[in-house]
């Protein structure tokens, strides 16, 4: 697995989809292992459109040795670098009838233990008991996210659509976008396979419309200490 190209394609570009990192039978005990899962607790979303599981690594700690296997700690060393740990992780079930749309955005918040006044950290929220805040640019540009597959994913279920580059320009406000300057990709990626990006890249999905569910696991990483008492509420090494 050759990873400089797909490091100067994050680097450059914001994103990158790296297939075959993980095997059919990896998938299918990583998807047992949500199945049978107590769904009634808080971190739990369940609507007709969507299911999902906030704090996922944390909920169904059994899944950490099936994701954390050989092909993604050697992208987490050579690519992100040797301190970055999980700090973040969702589970996303959009179902195979889901009209879930999601409009393009940047991800940009962190997930915290706590709430403390600090310079150049805010707006805040809290869900779910959780507190998530957006802290200084320099710690957004900083993070990694890798999206694992448990479905083929394209345009049809709900794949994600990118605004290459867009993850260097800063804060960058959805309703800015100069279509006649900037282009949208839309990344197709194969069951078992990875889109890794950075949260300032401006992403988004369409609809469902063949009628095929697509099941995310989404891990944030950061080698970032945060200041004075705050600590990233999921970290995991």
């Amino acid at each position: 697995m050759n990873l400089q190209h797909h490091k100067n394609s994050i680097s450059e570009n914001g994103f990158t989809v790296i297939n075959t990192i993980f095997s059919d039978d990896e998938i299918d005990r990583i998807t047992d292992a949500i199945q049978n899962i107590d769904t009634s607790k808080d971190t739990f979303r369940k609507s007709e459109d969507l299911f999902a599981i906030r704090q996922f690594l944390k909920e169904i700690p059994e899944v950490n040795e099936l994701i954390f296997n050989e092909n993604i700690k050697k992208i987490i060393k050579e690519v992100f670098g040797d301190k970055y740990a999980a700090v973040k992780s969702i589970y996303f079930d959009k179902p195979e009838k889901s009209n879930w749309y999601v409009a393009y955005h940047q991800d940009l918040t962190i997930s915290v233990d706590k709430k403390l006044e600090l310079p150049n950290f805010g707006p805040w929220t809290t869900k779910q008991n959780q507190f998530a805040v957006q802290p200084p640019l320099d710690i957004l540009e900083n993070i990694f996210t890798i999206r694992i597959h448990l479905d083929d994913t394209d345009e049809n279920n709900g794949a994600l659509k990118v605004v290459p580059q867009s993850h260097a320009k800063g804060i960058y406000r959805p309703e800015t976008i100069d279509w006649s300057v900037e282009t949208e990709k839309i990344c197709n990626v194969e069951k078992g396979g990875v889109m890794i990006m950075k949260p300032l890249l401006l992403h988004g999905s369409n609809r469902t419309t063949n009628g095929k569910k697509r099941r995310v696991i989404h891990i944030e990483f950061s080698d970032r200490e945060l200041p004075e008492e705050l600590n990233w509420s999921e970290r995991m090494n």
